[in-house]
């Protein structure tokens, strides 16, 4: 085995040149690589306590959690099939309002973080078969500067009520912008029976 002059470097028969490596106890290379990667895994150990906390901006809504909600019984008892009284046979001045009867019951609340806002997605079970048009009515009365209060509404057929919860289930979405999310700090989101509610 022929070896070269540079100290740390040797030359085999094959050709290929390996690397011996300093054996001193002081190498300063082995002391930056040991410095370097201990910094590396303590960062990485904090980055475990970061994905718990408030800094981290997909827990910023965590899991949805029930709330009681007392919804106006005369509100569930109009009919959407019977048309709105018009100002004038020609034209109607005010939009007319959505008529849809409130979802019996809040089984999920999910607030996704997307760039520029999020995506609030609820699911309920109606009390009857046939829900359509659902829709996440913002409710302007209940809510206030810290709290946003949607109602999960639907238009409904008539149809049995003896069927499973699958039959009756629906799913809903909605887009709320960062400038609507400013100050936010609870979404909840109500039924006609429950309410289930997400917060910072």
């Amino acid at each position: 085995m022929a070896q070269t002059s540079t100290p740390g470097l040797a030359l085999f028969n094959g050709g290929t040149i390996g690397y011996v490596g300093d054996t001193q106890a002081g190498n300063p290379t082995m002391r930056k690589s040991v410095t370097l990667l201990i910094l590396a895994t303590a960062m990485l150990t904090g980055c475990a306590a970061v994905s718990e906390s408030r800094f981290n901006p997909f827990n910023w809504f965590g899991s949805s959690t029930p709330d009681p909600a007392a919804m106006n019984p005369a509100e569930s008892e109009t009919n959407p099939l019977i048309p709105a009284r018009r100002i004038s046979f020609f034209r109607n001045n005010q939009p007319e309002a959505f008529e849809g009867r409130p979802i019996a019951e809040v089984t999920e609340l999910l607030v996704d973080r997307r760039p520029g806002g999020a995506i609030i997605r609820a699911t309920g079970v109606a009390s009857r078969i046939g829900p359509f048009d659902v829709r996440l009515i913002a409710d302007e009365d209940a809510s206030d500067a810290t709290t946003l209060v949607l109602d999960l509404r639907a238009l409904q057929q008539p149809g049995p009520r003896s069927v499973g919860p699958l039959a009756r289930q629906v799913t809903v979405a909605r887009w709320i912008t960062d400038q609507d999310l400013r100050g936010i700090r609870t979404i909840t989101v109500r039924g006609a029976n429950n309410a289930r509610s997400v917060r910072r």
